[in-house]
Formats: C-alpha cells, sequence, structure tokens
C-alpha cells in the first residue's frame, strides 16, 4: 500500500514526465515536499507582445534584452502569472507603467525571484504609488528596509525607493 507521501511523489514524478512530453515551456517547480505546482515560462518576444497590447512600456539601462547582462531588461523565463499580473495592474490602475527590470540577471537569488520569472520591477510613478498604498495593506519591512505592500490576491509589491520591486505569486485575479 502507498502513503500519502509515496503518492504525492509518484503524482509528482508523473507530471514531470507528462510536462517534459507534451507541454514544451511548462516546468513543475516544488512548493515543498509534498506539493508541485505547474509554472507556465514565456519567451521574450511573448512577453512583450502581452505587455504591449495591454499599453505596458519596458525599458533598459543598457538598451538590451539580453538575459545574461544585468544592464538589459529581460523578460525570457519570465512566468506566465507574472505577466498576467501586470496586465492586471495595468487594467486596475489605469497608471502608465513601465518595467525596468525582469528576469535578467543581477538582482537577489531565491525561489521567488527575478531569475525565476516571479518579480518584474516597475518604475516609480504618483499614479502607481498612490494606487498601491491606497489599496493594498501595509504588512511591514522587507530585511532590507523596503516597506511592502500585498495585494488582496496575495502579491507583493516593495517600494525600492526608486521603483516598485513585485513579486507575483499569481496573476493577481486576471
Amino acid at each position: 500500500m502507498l502513503t500519502r507521501p509515496r503518492v504525492r511523489s509518484a503524482l509528482t514524478a508523473l507530471a514531470l514526465v507528462l510536462g517534459a512530453l507534451f507541454a514544451p515551456g511548462v516546468g513543475v517547480l516544488g512548493g515543498g515536499a509534498t506539493e508541485a505546482h505547474a509554472v507556465t515560462k514565456l519567451t521574450h518576444s511573448q512577453a512583450t507582445s502581452r505587455f504591449s497590447s495591454s499599453g505596458i512600456t519596458w525599458s533598459s539601462s543598457g538598451g538590451c534584452s539580453n538575459r545574461n547582462v544585468s544592464t538589459c531588461t529581460s523578460f525570457d523565463q519570465l512566468n506566465l502569472t507574472s505577466a498576467q499580473g501586470a496586465q492586471t495592474l495595468k487594467s486596475a490602475t489605469g497608471c502608465a507603467l513601465n518595467i525596468t527590470g525582469g528576469t535578467e540577471t543581477g538582482h537577489a537569488s531565491g525561489t521567488y525571484s527575478h531569475w525565476n520569472g516571479y518579480k518584474l520591477d516597475f518604475a516609480k510613478t504618483t499614479c502607481l504609488t498612490n494606487y498601491v498604498k491606497g489599496t493594498f495593506s501595509y504588512i511591514g519591512l522587507r530585511g532590507d528596509g523596503a516597506p511592502q505592500y500585498k495585494s488582496g490576491s496575495g502579491n507583493v509589491y516593495a517600494d525600492e525607493g526608486n521603483h516598485w520591486d513585485v513579486t507575483y505569486y499569481n496573476c493577481g485575479g486576471c
């Protein structure tokens, strides 16, 4: 007889195999020893197409999109839910949104990091700041001192001074 942890392990393994066979661009990221979450990854082109269609702009201090260059702004390997979260934010706020950081190297590491497709940086504007501070719940300071706000869907917005660092755990109600 299989125990629950063994059944979950078997299902996770099956999901990995089926994902690799039938769904290119979809990976399984373990959220712990007993769960797995499917994560759909986008190419830079797929993400920029989504952003353009929603009126979201992006910029790069290096004028490039190479994921391996820290002065570029890349969306290669961005999670679909992160792109959808940005689109939801644009729709909800009506603010001009400019993305200044994506999945390029040079950001802090970790499971829910820029590199792993969970974070986007947005240029700070009065419109966006007023929306975040007026709509979301203040949840305290991050370890580096950045004030944090949590949306109703659970995404976290950190005020890093000259930009908003947003962690997308989901699409924000898309």
